[in-house]
């Protein structure tokens, strides 16, 4: 895209309002450190705008949506909260190319969710362990600038395979626990027209947000699910192709009233 990629970030911001521990790490919300974290990176190569859940419409009016090009998602406590309405409205504008990027405890919302077809379930732990974070797809987008094949976040909540989503477009990292627990934490998905990028770290009393390594990441993932300047348009519908691209030498006389007009 040459024009910036025009950015939301949204969070719950539930937890940080309630409780003391993670306020203290995050006391502006989750949403302002991932926001900060792309205005710093990416500079005039995005517009960053935020939402949460307790705004009119969980702040993801049909303007903001429109307005759109990436959506951030971040969720823990509230998945219930959020409306069937918004999340049909997220999840059309993904088909349509809109790409999002999903964090953490994310993986249970409701519009990721309703994209994987599944039911996103998968082991935890919460023991503060250590996690290793591979790089398993070299030369990727979304692992540009970092140093090593891997790199470490000191203390974290575990999240363990086996993790019932679809197979991967694309997996880029995978992590290991201390506690000897796997999982695939950096997964790429194709939906319709959009693509969704799905990134484990992340946690409301862990200053994760603030690594640089998982603000590298999550920038770069920001450019690669942006939508793809003169892609082809998200079709709606399935339009009928009555004359064929190629002659046809034979064919069976068809009754066209028993087809969808």
């Amino acid at each position: 895209m040459t024009e910036p990629i025009r950015v939301t970030v949204w969070n719950e911001f539930r937890h940080e309002k309630k409780s003391e521990a993670v306020k203290k790490i995050y006391p502006d919300g989750i949403h302002a450190v991932i926001a900060a974290g792309l205005r710093e990176l990416l500079g005039k190569q995005v517009t960053v705008q935020t939402a949460t859940l307790d705004e009119p419409e969980h702040g993801l009016t049909d303007e903001v949506l429109a307005n759109t090009d990436v959506l951030t998602w971040w969720g823990h406590c509230a998945h219930r909260d959020v409306a069937d309405s918004v999340v049909d409205k997220v999840a059309a504008r993904v088909l349509e190319g809109m790409g999002l990027i999903v964090l953490h405890s994310g993986h249970y919302a409701k519009v990721f969710k309703k994209l994987m077809g599944t039911g996103c379930h998968l082991y935890w732990r919460e023991a503060a362990e250590r996690e290793r974070i591979w790089t398993i797809a070299q030369g990727h987008p979304i692992t540009e600038g970092l140093e090593k094949d891997y790199f470490e976040l000191e203390h974290t909540e575990m999240y363990g395979e086996p993790f019932d989503i679809p197979q991967p477009d694309e997996l880029v990292f995978i992590s290991w626990f201390e506690g000897g627990d796997v999982f695939r934490s950096g997964c790429v998905f194709r939906r319709g027209a959009g693509r969704i990028f799905y990134f484990r770290p992340g946690h409301e009393t862990f200053p994760i947000y603030y690594d640089a390594n998982v603000r590298r990441i999550i920038a770069n993932a920001t450019r690669y699910v942006a939508p793809v300047a003169n892609a082809y348009p998200y079709r709606k519908n399935s339009p009928n192709r009555k004359e064929p691209l190629s002659p046809i030498a034979s064919r069976h006389k068809v009754d066209e009233s028993l087809h969808r007009t």
